[in-house]
């Protein structure tokens, strides 16, 4: 039987260990949140919207504690974990203050005689299966609105977050939520295809890796269940000529290295008109070189210790292939002699097609530099991606900017900003980083049946 396992990446000590559910758990689990669904869904919208609105009370009495674990089990800055609780206290109000406007009937206004209306109704159990990067956040993105609407979940998190992910489901119970509206499960694999199997089961919302997420599509595809895929990020961050470096250069570091780089909607390639590259480069270098890596437990510190040393050794061997490539190395680039899965803060240039880092998502605190000759070069070089999640430029003139935008493949758009995320704003991509939205009306819908109730003419 596998194990969740909490890892200090900081230190590299092994802190708690929890078993996974065996077959019996994992079927019982099923029945609990298909029995709940019955009586949830009929549960009135005002008692459903108190429950959330306590959950968002709870996230924010107990800030300290919650973001304390997420240090502890994936290094997040003690600052930034703060900001996640918050954040994601933000998203539980954001739902429940929304939802009489969300869920309210839509009236069709229809050539035919009578009445129609569309009713947002939920539809069963869901299964979440979640990251380690943003643990709350993550879970609240998907829970909040389905909550709301009347579903019920199952979620399994990472396999190294446990502790946060057990906090999650312990803040539920403390806000009043019924037993089995909300489980933690830590299933495997085998156990997740099983249950996605169950009838009673009827949506599925994944956010990792592209790998995970065609597995996750390919067994909720057999068994005709509704998906919703969030995945990788290759984030592009254009600089045109006019821009204001300096703002630029400062919030390109910010997009790069916070939450040590492993965020999928990061700015990660950085492409610069020729004309101002040399200036660009120079003020970015000089901004990264404040992200010091350093003890998460410290309100200074910036730049915490990757995940786990496997995935710094990931990012390790992307680097390494480019280097040996030819890539040049500008910043950063070797591993601390010191204990936990630090890495320094690494900007390269010179990174062309054959090299990894070319494609695939630097997920860590490395940034990749391009020169571009024109804006059609900056615009072909940030489409030149498997990936379409987000992205940046920036620009002076805003309607220049906003040209440029239209131009470029990708689910969000942010100008003279980095990419950020707020309850009201839908969060999705295109291509290879997934399918659905989140957040805003968007992840109301997800999950939701929108059912036409028809009245051809008035009884008689």
């Amino acid at each position: 039987m596998g194990v969740y396992t909490t890892v200090n990446p900081a230190t590299g000590e092994k802190v708690a260990e929890f078993a996974e559910v065996t077959d019996g758990e994992a079927r019982t689990a099923v029945d609990r949140a298909g029995d709940a669904y019955r009586s949830w869904r009929r549960t009135e919208l005002r008692e459903r919207i108190d429950v959330v609105k306590r959950i968002a009370e709870l996230h924010r009495a107990q800030r300290e504690e919650l973001a304390g674990l997420i240090t502890l089990e994936m290094g997040k800055p003690i600052a930034q974990a703060r900001a996640e609780v918050e954040l994601v206290a933000n998203i539980y109000d954001y739902y429940a203050d929304h939802a009489e406007e969300f869920l309210a009937d839509e009236v069709l206004h229809i050539t035919g005689p009578g009445t129609a209306v569309v009713k947002t109704e939920p539809i069963g159990v869901l299964i979440g299966i979640m990251p380690w990067n943003y643990p709350y956040y993550q879970v609240a993105r998907f829970a909040a609105p389905n909550l709301i609407l009347g579903n019920t979940i199952l979620l399994k998190h990472a396999r190294n977050c446990p502790q946060s992910a057990l906090a999650i489901e312990r803040v539920f119970r403390e806000a009043g939520l019924p037993e089995g509206v909300y489980a933690n499960v830590f299933a495997n694999n085998e156990q997740i295809a099983q249950m996605i199997a169950d009838p009673r089961v009827q949506g599925i919302s994944l956010t990792g890796s592209e790998r995970a997420g065609s597995a996750v599509g390919e067994v909720a595809g057999r068994q005709m269940k509704k998906y919703v895929l969030e995945l990788g990020g290759s984030d592009a961050f254009i600089v045109l000529d006019d821009a204001d470096l300096d703002a630029a250069a400062a919030a390109a570091a910010v997009g790069r290295f916070a939450n040590c780089g492993q965020a999928c909607t990061a700015s990660k390639r950085f492409i610069v008109l020729e004309s101002v590259y040399d200036e660009f480069l120079s003020k970015f270098l000089e901004q990264s070189r404040a992200w010091v890596a350093g003890d998460p437990t410290s309100d200074e510190t910036k730049l915490g210790p990757l995940s786990s040393t496997a995935a710094r050794q990931d990012l390790v061997e992307l680097i390494d292939d480019a280097v040996g490539r030819g890539a040049t190395v500008h910043l950063g680039g070797e591993i601390p002699d010191s204990p936990g899965a630090y890495y320094p803060a690494t900007v390269l240039s010179g990174v062309t097609k054959e090299m990894r880092a070319y494609a695939e998502e630097l997920f860590g605190p490395a940034a990749v530099v391009h020169r571009a000759s024109s804006e059609e070069e900056a615009i072909a070089i940030a489409n030149d991606s498997p990936f379409g999640l987000a992205g940046s430029v920036f620009s002076r003139d805003l309607e220049r900017a906003q040209r440029v935008a239209g131009l470029v493949e990708t689910g969000m758009v942010w100008i003279n900003s980095t990419s950020k995320t707020a309850p009201d704003l839908p969060f999705g991509g295109v291509k290879a980083s997934g399918v659905g939205r989140e957040l805003a009306h968007y992840g109301i819908n997800e999950f939701a049946n929108k059912k036409l109730v028809r009245v051809p003419e008035a009884a008689n």
